[in-house]
């Protein structure tokens, strides 16, 4: 019986112990995020379990929805902080507390209620129900929920969307989609991969449609979301109110169009809203991550409504774009961070999969600067997103590099090694040294022995009198920036 009273009052204390450090975790994070961010999504966390063994610390959330949410973009945050404040927590686990994963039931509320009143709670987000919204941005509940009015991010404007060449079509069109008068193409299809901006694109729709139309009714939710309301109604004999609901809408939009790959009576049911809702002049904007010509397992006739507005892809963004979002990005932050130019460069060089990833980058870089007391530099960079600059990284390959600047400057390839002092040949192969310095791991002497044997003072030499140009000479620096684009690409 002693054994057993003392290993609860271990368990006991490790709880104390562990809410201590959840308090001073969540009031650091209160002063980073601001207390509107704090109070929607962090303070509902509850400590669960520590796994000493595994390392692994659980933190649960109310629902799936806010479980996801958080995990998607507080991840980091979360598992930085509680690494900091005990070195024994490895893994932070977000989940659905265990006695709430089952499915809230369907609930339409009430079809009597006018469109410029709130949403009704069993239309909130949060519950995975399907969300409804009027021009009222004092919101109701969908305000406690931390998306705004009807789920959508307050973050996600068209004013935080930094534009550039590779989405300034889908901008564009997003922005005419959501202004007063009627827009020329419908449907609008945003066509980009995972973390290019077009869910904020969406969003952003959502929150300039309810600016223009104050008594709009808009209904935004992914396309697995709709599959599973399509199902509930469908299992509760609620498909006549489902209907009536959804075409009531003035703007639909729905994400992740892929995900309704292969289901029939869904398909054919948003094939008959599409259809009311275009007749009526209601407004459409669905995301995919691919062209609708490419949705496997769709049939037909839906691909052809998909299809038949304006199809807008986003690019993947070029190194000017990543840039100016760091930049934008860095001037948004609540507590200044002062981040060195040559860091910038770095991120926006070397974190080009996906502008997700490139913001969760410096995120992570300022909360850990934050959190530490450290100042933010290239080795705190380098240090601290490993796992991110690994899976970024290409690797080229010094031999790459001579041979894409030897076709930019047309000179023979044997020119990288030879001894010839001509400008015509000095030139590109001082450019080439120092692009092999800036994009490849390799040192002074081991580029030196690629170009012909050449000291490692030489190719110090040329990496700074590159640099050097590129700050007075602009054609110097347009010939760096087309070939670093054309390595990169």
């Amino acid at each position: 019986m002693k054994g057993k009273a003392n290993g609860s009052r271990i368990e006991d204390q490790d709880a104390l112990d562990l809410a201590a450090d959840w308090a001073d975790i969540s009031q650091g994070l209160r002063k980073d995020l601001g207390h509107q961010l704090h109070s929607q999504w962090i303070k509902p966390i509850q400590v669960g379990t520590f796994c000493k063994e595994t390392g692994t610390l659980d933190l649960f959330l109310p629902t799936e929805f806010s479980a996801n949410w958080v995990s998607d973009r507080f991840a980091d945050r979360l598992s930085l902080a509680w690494k900091i404040a005990r070195p024994d927590v490895r893994h932070v686990r977000v989940a659905v507390h265990p006695g709430r994963r089952g499915m809230p039931d369907l609930r339409l509320g009430d079809l009597r209620r006018p469109a410029n009143d709130g949403a009704p709670s069993g239309l909130m987000p949060q519950g995975g129900q399907l969300s409804m919204a009027s021009g009222d941005f004092g919101g109701m509940a969908n305000d406690a929920l931390g998306l705004g009015t009807m789920g959508l991010d307050p973050s996600l404007t068209f004013t935080s969307f930094v534009t550039g060449g590779s989405n300034v079509l889908a901008c564009n069109a997003a922005q005419r989609m959501a202004a007063t008068e009627t827009p020329q193409f419908a449907p609008l299809y945003l066509k980009a991969a995972t973390g290019q901006g077009k869910t904020h694109l969406l969003h952003a729709i959502g929150h300039a449609f309810l600016a223009t139309h104050p008594r709009a009714r808009i209904f935004y939710c992914s396309a697995e979301r709709f599959m599973v309301e399509f199902v509930q109604a469908l299992r509760q004999g609620q498909m006549i109110e489902f209907k009536s609901r959804l075409r009531g809408f003035d703007l639909l939009m729905v994400d992740d169009i892929q995900f309704i790959i292969g289901k029939a009576s869904a398909q054919e049911e948003l094939l008959y809203t599409i259809d009311a809702l275009l007749a009526e002049g209601k407004r459409l904007v669905f995301a995919a991550d691919r062209a609708p010509q490419a949705l496997d397992g769709v049939e037909q006739r839906l691909l052809s409504r998909l299809s038949m507005g304006l199809v807008a892809d986003i690019m993947p963004a070029d190194i000017e774009l990543r840039r100016s979002i760091l930049e934008h990005r860095l001037a948004r932050f609540s507590s200044p961070t002062e981040v060195p130019s040559d860091v910038i460069e770095f991120l926006a060089r070397t974190i080009n999969r996906n502008v997700r990833e490139l913001v969760g980058g410096l995120n992570k870089l300022i909360a850990y600067a934050q959190l530490t007391g450290q100042a933010v530099s290239l080795q705190l960079a380098e240090e601290q997103l490993t796992d991110i600059l690994s899976a970024n990284r290409r690797r080229i390959t010094i031999d790459e590099i001579q041979r894409t600047v030897c076709q930019f400057y047309r000179v023979d390839r044997t020119e990288m090694a030879s001894k010839r002092r001509a400008r015509a040949v000095v030139r590109p192969r001082q450019v080439a040294m120092y692009l092999a310095k800036v994009l490849t791991p390799r040192s002074y002497p081991e580029i030196g022995r690629k170009f012909g044997g050449r000291d490692h003072s030489t190719v110090i030499h040329a990496v700074r009198l590159i640099e050097d140009l590129r700050t007075r000479d602009a054609d110097m620096d347009g010939d760096v920036r087309s070939l670093l684009r054309q390595l990169e690409s």
